[in-house]
């Protein structure tokens, strides 16, 4: 077998590498550049746990390599410490140090002492979460009942507005979670992040489409109320369903008001299954907070008039390849897959255990609702119509 001669990336090529996998390509499509194996690359990004490291700059004080230089000219010419910093605009105290700390007046050389002046400066700052125990131990608790990283920053922004020792920003948690040498944060809680990787991927790396069939009467959202797309009124919801295993499959609701989550337990994808389903979830809702339901065009909801007509509720269904129209509902299923894999039978799940998945998201803080929790503000509505 004959072996291709390992490939040494330069700078360049590691920044093209890294801007491509900020653009959300995979490594085999990054590695494909170079005609190579995506191996080739994964070790740059899962060095630093796929997150771009900030590119070094050299401070405006530091000398330069030209001042550097400089100094070693004036050293073979013989000049005073005093003569080459008035030529440098330094102070004399400046070059000594640097003659000093680099072998002295007859061992200095320029190129030797600019490589160690850099090497002296990879002193990194110490993780804030390393150097605080007790507020590592909070991230850890919250990251075990699975909260996002995102979620726990504003949490414990919005608990300890005027404490800066128990805030932290979620790259911070990110990086400690992913860049192991920072050792604040144990390996193994990776497990409770919604997507399990470890790396971190670029948000543009999720991003689908997908061409679904036809509905017969289908209404488009297009036509959906006002009130329905600027989230001002409760009581507009989005739908869908999430595939495991064996055909099996969940029916996903989320509220666009309030970010409230149910869960309905179905045993087959038919269109009656489905309705069925979804009627019985909407009866037990008053309907002031019942108005509408926005779907995918999946066949399972090719009777959706007998739908409307059981419960009163409009159904209006998203343009073809376009899942963003039900962003809500998008975002959730992603965050469902933490608790529900797609190499599992969903068929298992009994409805109570659904009801808890969704009773354990509406608890959960959200950034978009200033860190209130859905189930806080469900209830506001709740109590506002009685």
């Amino acid at each position: 077998m004959r072996y291709r001669k390992r490939i040494y990336h330069t700078k360049e090529q590691q920044a093209l590498i890294w801007d491509r996998w900020q653009k959300g390509d995979s490594m085999h499509d990054i590695a494909r550049l170079f005609d190579r194996h995506h191996t080739s690359v994964q070790g740059i990004l899962s060095r630093v746990g796929g997150i771009r490291p900030k590119q070094r700059k050299r401070s405006s004080q530091s000398l330069t390599l030209y001042e550097r230089e400089t100094i070693s000219r004036g050293i073979a010419a013989e000049l005073s410490l005093r003569s080459i910093a008035r030529e440098l605009g330094r102070s004399p105290s400046t070059i000594s140090r640097e003659i000093n700390r680099n072998g002295g007046y007859y061992k200095y050389r320029a190129a030797k002492a600019d490589e160690a002046a850099w090497e002296r400066a990879l002193r990194p700052k110490l993780c804030k979460l390393s150097s605080n125990r007790p507020l590592a131990s909070i991230v850890a608790r919250k990251l075990k009942s699975q909260w996002s990283p995102q979620q726990i920053a504003g949490w414990l922004k919005r608990t300890y507005p005027d404490d800066e020792s128990l805030n932290v920003t979620h790259e911070t948690i990110y990086k400690t979670l992913f860049i192991q040498t920072r050792g604040a944060l144990k390996k193994e809680l990776q497990q409770y992040l919604r997507t399990q990787r470890i790396m971190r991927r670029s948000r543009h790396s999720s991003l689908k489409g997908k061409g679904l069939g036809k509905i017969p009467n289908a209404i488009s959202i297009s036509e959906r109320p006002a009130s329905a797309e600027d989230r001002a009124v409760p009581g507009h919801w989005e739908g869908d369903l999430i595939q495991g295993t064996n055909q099996s499959f969940i029916a996903t609701l989320v509220e666009r008001h309030t970010r409230d989550v149910m869960l309905a337990k179905i045993d087959s994808k038919d269109t009656e299954t489905v309705i069925a389903a979804l009627i019985k979830q909407a009866r037990k809702l008053p309907s002031e907070l019942y108005k509408s339901l926005t779907w995918d065009r999946g066949s399972e909801l090719t009777n959706h008039q007998s739908f409307t007509l059981a419960t009163d509720i409009d159904v209006y269904f998203c343009d073809p390849q376009s899942p963003w129209q039900r962003g809500s509902n998008e975002n959730t299923n992603r965050l469902l897959r933490q608790y529900f894999s797609k190499k599992t039978d969903l068929s298992v799940h009994s409805q109570a255990k659904l009801s808890a998945v969704a009773r354990q998201l509406n608890e959960r803080p959200r950034k978009t609702l200033g860190y209130e929790t859905p189930a806080e503000r469900f209830n506001a509505c709740v109590a506002a119509i009685n």
